[in-house]
C-alpha cells in the first residue's frame, strides 16, 4: 500500500482523516468496545481473554497499519464462541463507520501471506454486499485451547456487519497454527489495500452504480 501525504489528497478527503469509529456492543452474553483508526501505524490494545485469539487480532492491527483497541469481556467459562463472533461483528460494524462513504478507496484488496510451509489468499471488496467465501482445511481441531472453528466465526461476524465481500483460501499447510497466522496475516495486508486513499480517484465512489 501506498501511503500518501495528506497534502497529497484533495482538501474535502483529507480534512476527514484519520478514519476512527468506536463502538460498543452490550448482549447478556458479551460486552464489547472496539476503537479502530483505518489510517494508524499498527499499534493495539487488545483484551478478549483469549491469548491466541489476541494474537491473531493484533497480526491485523500490525500488518495492516490499523490501530486497534478492543476490550471485550464475554461467557468464557461456557466456551470462547459468543466473545469470537460478537467482536468480529462490532469490528465490522466499526471498520464500516470509519470507512464512511468509500469516497476515494481503492476497494478492492488482496494478499498472499507464507508462514513456514502455510501460504494463504485473502481478497476482499468493499462492495456493499456481505458475502464469506472461507476455504481453510486446518489440520487440527483446536490451536491450544482455540477452537479452531471460530476463525469462521470471527469472519462471518465481521463481513455480515461490515458489508464486504470476502475470499479466504489456505493454499497450503500442515501446522494449524500457521494455518491461522497466514489467513490473519494476509486479511490484514488486503484490508489495508482496499481502504487505501487512491490520489487519483478523489472524491469518486468506485463503482459503476455511484454508491456501494
Amino acid at each position: 500500500m501506498t501511503n500518501y501525504a495528506l497534502t497529497q489528497l484533495p482538501e474535502d478527503i483529507a480534512k476527514r482523516l484519520p478514519r476512527v469509529a468506536e463502538i460498543t456492543r452490550n448482549t447478556a452474553e458479551t460486552q464489547i468496545t472496539v476503537r479502530v483508526n483505518l489510517d494508524g501505524s499498527g499499534v493495539s490494545r487488545l483484551h478478549t481473554g483469549i491469548g491466541f485469539f489476541d494474537h491473531m487480532l493484533d497480526q491485523i492491527a500490525r500488518h495492516g497499519l490499523i490501530d486497534l483497541d478492543i476490550d471485550a469481556e464475554g461467557d468464557l467459562h461456557i466456551d470462547g464462541h459468543h466473545t469470537v463472533e460478537d467482536v468480529g461483528i462490532t469490528l465490522g460494524q466499526a471498520v464500516r463507520q470509519a470507512v464512511g462513504d468509500k469516497k476515494g478507496i481503492s476497494r478492492y484488496g488482496h494478499a498472499y501471506v507464507p508462514l513456514d510451509e502455510a501460504l494463504s489468499r485473502v481478497v476482499i471488496d468493499f462492495s456493499g454486499r456481505p458475502g464469506l467465501v472461507m476455504d481453510v482445511p486446518f489440520k487440527a481441531a483446536s490451536i491450544g485451547t482455540f477452537d479452531s472453528q471460530l476463525v469462521h466465526e470471527f469472519f462471518q461476524g465481521f463481513v455480515n456487519h461490515a458489508f464486504v465481500t470476502l475470499h479466504i483460501d489456505n493454499l497450503k499447510g500442515e501446522n494449524a497454527h500457521h494455518q491461522c497466522e497466514t489467513v490473519f496475516k494476509a486479511f490484514a495486508r488486503a484490508l489495508r489495500s482496499a481502504v487505501a486513499l487512491d490520489p487519483r480517484a478523489a472524491g469518486a465512489i468506485p463503482s459503476t452504480k455511484g454508491s456501494l
